[in-house]
C-alpha cells in the first residue's frame, strides 16, 4: 500500500524493517498527550486494566507521587496473576535509587533488572546507556516519548520552571514491535527465551482500522545502523513545506547541519523549539554555538520561555510525525538505547502539530543580534565544549 501510495515513505518502512527488524502497520487507535501529566492519568487507566502482563522500561526512575502510584498498582496486577517485568538504566543506581532496589521490587513479586549497572571501571560501555520511555500492557497497548517517572515529568515537583514533555500511546498490532524491543533488550545476557506468547497479536484481527500507517521502532548502538537518526533524515530530507522540532538538546554533527539548513535554503520552513531554561547548562551552552550557523542557513529557532523542554518530537507537512525518546545529540543518535513511533496519514499528526503551534506561541524567537552578542565567556566555554561535544 506504501509503495503505491508513497514511494519515499515506503523505502524508510523497508529500511526499519530490514535493519531494525520493526515492521509498519496500519493504524488501530493512537492517541497524543502533550503533557507529561496527560500521559500518567492515561498510563493509570490502562495499567489498572492489564490482565497478561505489564513490561516497563525507562531511563529515570524516582521515588515520588508519579513512581509511588505507579508501584501501587504493579503490586495489585501481581497479586491478580499478571506478570510484571520493571527494567530500569543503571545510572538510577547512583543518586536516585537504592543499588538494591531490584531486590525490593522482588519481594513485591515483580521481575526486576537494572540495565548496565554502573561499575567503577573505565570501559565505553558505561556510555551505552537504556534512554527509552516503554510501557506494554497485554501486547494491546505500549507507551512511549520524553516522559520518564519521575515527579517533575508530571508538575507535582518544579525544576527549571514549567516543564514541557510529550508522550504517544499506541494500540494494536503494531504494539508488538515495543513488546519484541522490550524482550530483546531484557534477555541481552541470556538465553533467549519463547516470545510468542507476548507477541501474539490475534486479539487485534477482530478491530477496525484507523487511518495511516505506524512504524514504532527502536535504535541500538550495537547494530552500527543510526536508525533514529535516519528517521529524522528523512522527514527532512523529503518535506514539502515544513519540518517543526522540538527537542531539549542541540549537539549535531555535520550530516545534521547540512539537512536542516539545506532543507531551509530550499523553502522549507524548519522551525527548533528549544528550552529558554536548561536543565544542564554545559548542554545549552554548547548548543547555542549551533545557533548562528543555522539560523544563516534560514533555521528558525524558539526558546521556550517558561521554562524546560524535554520532548523529542519532528513533524512535517501534515501527515508525518515522530515522538519517541531521540534526543538531537550525539548520545542519542550514536551512544544509547532509543526509540520512538514513526507515524504517516494519521489524524494525530494534527495533534502534535497543534501541541507544536501552542508551545511556538510561549516561546521567543533567537536572532541573529541575540547570537552575536553572546558575552565572550560563553562564546569561547561553548567552543571548548564543541571539541568533546560527541562525549555529552
Amino acid at each position: 500500500e506504501l509503495e503505491q501510495t508513497d514511494k519515499r515513505t515506503s523505502n524508510l518502512s523497508r529500511y526499519v524493517m530490514e535493519k531494525g527488524g520493526f515492521p509498519t502497520y496500519k493504524n488501530y487507535h493512537t492517541a497524543y498527550y502533550p503533557w507529561g501529566k496527560d500521559k500518567f492519568e492515561a498510563l493509570i487507566e490502562e495499567l489498572n486494566k492489564a490482565e497478561k502482563f505489564i513490561f516497563m522500561e525507562y531511563f529515570i526512575v524516582e521515588q515520588g507521587i508519579m513512581w509511588d502510584s505507579i508501584l501501587e498498582i504493579l503490586e495489585e496486577k501481581v497479586k491478580e496473576g499478571v506478570e510484571v517485568r520493571f527494567m530500569y538504566d543503571g545510572t538510577c543506581s547512583i543518586s536516585l535509587l537504592p543499588y538494591n532496589y531490584p531486590k525490593k521490587l522482588e519481594e513485591y513479586g515483580i521481575k526486576c533488572k537494572i540495565f548496565n549497572p554502573i561499575k567503577p571501571a573505565l570501559s565505553t560501555v558505561q556510555n551505552n546507556r537504556d534512554h527509552r520511555k516503554i510501557v506494554v500492557i497485554d501486547g494491546k497497548t505500549a507507551f512511549t516519548g520524553g516522559v520518564n517517572l519521575a515527579d517533575e515529568y508530571i508538575g507535582e515537583l518544579e525544576r527549571f520552571g514549567t516543564w514541557k514533555d510529550t508522550a504517544i500511546m499506541i494500540q494494536g498490532e503494531a504494539v508488538r514491535n515495543f513488546t519484541l524491543m522490550f524482550l530483546e533488550i531484557w534477555n541481552v545476557d541470556e538465553p533467549q527465551e519463547n516470545y510468542e506468547r507476548y507477541l501474539d497479536a490475534s486479539h487485534c484481527y477482530g478491530m477496525m482500522e484507523g487511518d495511516g500507517y505506524v512504524i514504532p521502532y527502536g535504535d541500538s548502538p550495537l547494530d552500527h545502523e543510526n536508525v533514529g537518526e535516519l528517521v529524522y533524515l528523512d522527514i527532512l530530507n523529503s518535506a514539502k513545506d515544513y519540518v517543526h522540532i522540538m527537542t531539549p538538546y542541540l549537539i549535531l554533527d555535520n550530516e545534521m547541519i547540512d539537512a536542516l539548513t539545506r532543507a531551509a535554503k530550499g523553502g522549507i520552513e524548519v522551525q527548533i523549539i528549544m528550552p529558554h531554561i536548561p536543565d544542564k547548562p554545559y548542554a545549552f551552552y554548547l548548543a547555542k554555538t549551533y545557533y548562528e550557523e543555522l539560523i544563516a542557513g534560514g533555521v528558525e529557532i524558539y526558546e521556550y520561555t517558561p521554562g524546560f523542554v524535554h520532548a523529542k518530537v519532528f513533524t512535517s507537512d501534515d501527515d508525518t510525525a515522530t515522538v519517541g525518546s531521540i534526543n538531537l545529540d550525539y548520545r542519542s543518535l550514536y551512544l544509547h538505547f532509543e526509540c520512538g513511533v514513526f507515524i504517516y496519514r494519521n489524524p494525530v499528526v494534527r495533534d502534535i502539530e497543534k501541541d507544536f503551534q501552542e508551545t511556538l506561541a510561549k516561546c521567543q524567537k533567537v536572532t541573529m543580534t541575540e547570537v552575536r552578542n553572546r558575552s565572550t565567556f560563553v562564546k569561547i566555554y561553548g567552543q571548548v565544549l564543541r571539541i568533546v561535544a560527541p562525549l555529552m
